[in-house]
């Protein structure tokens, strides 16, 4: 138990710095949560939310899951989804993945990893569909690739939610960004797919609003 003592002192360590820096530091976190932003990321410790954009506890709310994925049947995801859309009224939903990602190595392979295969397979698909293109890139840049791909699908998965969609009906300031880390160098890339209505979405994927609905 060594190891998990040393935790421990690390965490007393650090909390009697941030009230020599700020003796009002946690009193602020207790009495409130506004983030305007919540980061949706993959699971991968390299990948800490909060440092990367330069933003103290309170200002980021975070879902973290295997290779970053919005999937419909995920109610995990959905409720951090629902909270942060309605009782904490974020504006910004970051969509955020990053290079040499291994949720998405393993889906581009044929062996078999365990329980994280039922998981991945939706990437799987992405692949699936994407095969002729990537084929044409060496393994480096068709993982790369592989990566925003991956990132662009879950944005828009989001945006066929009727989470997000009510949102827009009420007409809620939302977007939805799709963002690809690297961890060679630090640095986030735009992807360049920011959704912020229905419009541009296939119908099938529009669900109607309540008034609609029920004429």
């Amino acid at each position: 138990m060594p190891k998990i003592r040393e935790l421990l002192a690390n965490n007393k360590e650090w909390a009697q710095a941030q009230v020599d820096q700020d003796p009002d530091y946690f009193n602020r976190l207790v009495n409130q949560q506004k983030p305007e932003y919540l980061w949706i990321g993959c699971s991968d410790s390299r990948v800490p939310a909060n440092q990367i954009v330069g933003m103290a506890p309170g200002e980021v709310f975070v879902h973290r899951n295997v290779a970053n994925q919005v999937i419909q049947t995920d109610f995990n995801c959905l409720a951090v989804i629902e909270f942060a859309v309605l009782n904490l009224q974020v504006k910004h939903i970051l969509v955020v993945g990053h290079y040499g990602c291994g949720g998405v190595a393993a889906a581009m392979e044929t062996q078999r990893h365990g329980l994280v295969d039922h998981w991945l397979h939706p990437i799987k698909d992405i692949y699936r569909i994407n095969q002729p293109h990537l084929c044409e890139l060496p393994f480096n840049e068709r993982f790369d690739k592989m990566c925003e791909l991956n990132v662009i699908e879950q944005v828009h998965n989001l945006s066929k939610n009727h989470i997000i969609q009510e949102a827009w009906d009420r007409g809620q300031k939302l977007s939805i960004h799709g963002w690809c880390y690297s961890v060679r160098d630090g640095l986030v890339r735009d992807l360049g797919v920011t959704i912020t209505g229905k419009e541009g979405l296939d119908p099938i994927y529009q669900y109607c609003r309540d008034e609609e609905s029920d004429d």
